[in-house]
């Protein structure tokens, strides 16, 4: 059995990987007694203990966490923005080339950021086999369920008497320097980050990340894509589906609750649109985060999460 500490499991992200872990019989949840919650040395004391952190906390106290881990032998999944393109920490997504095997044998992994996982999910195949060229411009809007703000965004959109507003969808990020470019940039091994539109809705958890192409950017178009899909996303959590339609549409909740990914590919001979859906706290957090412990514990990728 391993021990496992979440810090900063109050917050949507933590609560969320500790209700997936409850029902693990090959896991030990580490706990702060009560009497010693706000002492930091039990804190850094578990943290050290443990054969697997998570940090799911702000960017700056995900690094200073990270700084009070002194055993060697303990494994850190960060969860927030702070290192993901960090040299020294592993991009925790498995399906991408070549980090699974970069996953299993880290100690430093930082997990995908969710609006980002859609993107890269979308690009970076394509990049990687040379279907679109890596100085493309690209653009991307992203649809998320306001639990990706966290708990402060959940209390605003669920308080009695809000803002009408908040009835509405919010575009957000106007100043194209939204956190997860960065990484969404490196991943892909783009040349230049894309135009980003995040948009936060009222509905409670569910994503969808669109990548519109003009055809003729595509080496062999929307079948060579197809292709480059079905063959690129074998294993893992992220499957190509050909046809996702609902009767014209596709939703955004479509994979609310769920841990895994869909992609798939609508358009023309003219126009294309990459699609990703999954859930904002699922693949895009937690879901992700569970998945990079698995392939530390050398476990199925999707034990204890709902695929």
């Amino acid at each position: 059995m391993k021990n496992v500490f979440i810090d900063g499991s109050a917050g949507t992200t933590g609560l969320r990987i500790a209700e997936r872990l409850a029902a693990r019989q090959d896991i030990q949840l580490l706990r702060v007694p009560e009497e010693y919650r706000k002492d930091p040395a039990a804190r850094k004391d578990l943290m050290n203990r443990a054969d697997i952190v998570f940090l799911c906390l702000p960017d700056d106290a995900a690094r200073e966490a990270a700084g009070l881990i002194e055993n060697e032998k303990t494994a850190v999944i960060d969860t927030s923005t702070a290192h993901r393109t960090a040299d020294n920490w592993v991009y925790g997504f498995p399906e991408i080339g070549g980090l699974r095997d970069k996953i299993r044998a880290a100690k430093r992994i930082a997990n995908p950021g969710c609006h980002a996982s859609g993107f890269i999910a979308l690009i970076a195949p394509l990049v990687e086999a040379g279907l679109i060229a890596s100085d493309e411009k690209l653009t991307c809007t992203s649809l998320t369920g306001y639990s990706g703000g966290g708990k402060k965004m959940i209390a605003e959109y669920e308080e009695e008497g809000r803002s009408p507003l908040l009835d509405a969808p919010r575009q957000y990020g106007l100043s194209q320097n939204h956190k997860h470019l960065p990484e969404m940039q490196k991943v892909c091994g783009l040349s230049k980050a894309p135009i980003f539109c995040p948009i936060v809705a009222p509905y409670y958890a569910g994503m969808e990340v669109t990548v519109p192409l003009f055809a003729d950017a595509v080496k062999g178009g929307k079948e060579a894509i197809e292709a480059a899909y079905a063959e690129y996303y074998r294993s893992g959590l992220v499957r190509f589906v050909k046809d996702a339609s609902e009767n014209g549409f596709l939703s955004a909740g479509a994979y609310a609750g769920r841990d895994d990914m869909e992609i798939t590919v609508s358009g023309n001979a003219e126009r294309i649109l990459l699609v990703a859906r999954f859930d904002n706290l699922g693949k895009g957090a937690s879901g992700a985060a569970i998945q990079n412990m698995n392939l530390l514990l050398g476990a199925d990728e999707a034990a204890g999460l709902v695929v």
